[in-house]
């Protein structure tokens, strides 16, 4: 019923993590799909996840949402599912996604995410991320979705055009047009376990000004170096 998205570059350290808890699931293994488009990595990347998903292939698209967009054209579910290579991914996750869209209503389904790397600075750091995504589902102002942690109606999201390849901001701006198509529900028991490697590489405060100023600015890291644009 699921199709999973996953996309990697030179994430040898951490695919097999993200992979194995896919694996683990509630619902049987033959029941999803598990696709990793890469996006030419120059390590292992691809012949780890070849041990564990169903299709692993080289991505056509520009950047990190065309990655996302050709694993899900690829896809052979009506539900597509969307995480990143670094995530750990709860026993449940792709169970309650199946739940949620037990409603015909629904078009995306999105949820909050926790941190793997404990601490009270990065507990902190999700929780903010955390209410300002509940903040704007339940005033209907902005969608704060995750590309680690979002899930849609495959139908709908092509006839809403897909991801924008941009450096920042797609996963923002797609939601805006999935809700012309129908719901956009926030799904707090669809979480999904968050790496917080490039926060504490560049600093968080950092990273979201970053991140703030690309949105702004069209999406696109001409000023920055943001951390997805490894993705060609």
């Amino acid at each position: 019923m699921v199709s999973v998205i996953i996309p990697t570059y030179n994430e040898e350290e951490n695919i097999a993590q993200c992979l194995v808890s896919l694996t683990h699931q509630t619902v049987p293994r033959g029941t999803y799909e598990i696709i990793v488009v890469d996006g030419g990595s120059t390590d292992h990347t691809r012949e780890i996840a070849q041990k564990y998903a169903d299709k692993v292939f080289i991505q056509t698209s520009k950047k990190v949402g065309g990655a996302r967009n050709d694993g899900i054209i690829a896809a052979s579910n009506h539900i597509v599912a969307t995480t990143d290579a670094d995530c750990i991914i709860p026993p449940d996750w792709i169970e309650t996604i199946e739940k949620g869209f037990a409603d015909p209503g629904v078009v995306q389904l999105y949820g909050p995410v926790y941190p793997i790397e404990e601490s009270v600075k990065n507990s902190l750091s999700l929780f903010v991320a955390n209410s300002f995504s509940r903040l704007g589902y339940y005033t209907r102002i902005f969608y704060y979705t995750l590309g680690c942690n979002t899930a849609f109606k495959k139908e709908a999201f092509v006839r809403a055009g897909m991801y924008r390849p941009v450096d920042a901001g797609d996963d923002l701006e797609i939601a805006l047009r999935m809700r012309t198509f129908g719901t956009v529900r926030f799904c707090g028991a669809m979480k999904v376990g968050f790496s917080m490697r490039r926060y504490q590489q560049y600093g968080s405060l950092k990273s979201l000004y970053e991140w703030i100023y690309i949105v702004a600015h069209g999406g696109e890291a001409r000023k920055f170096n943001y951390s997805k644009k490894e993705y060609k």
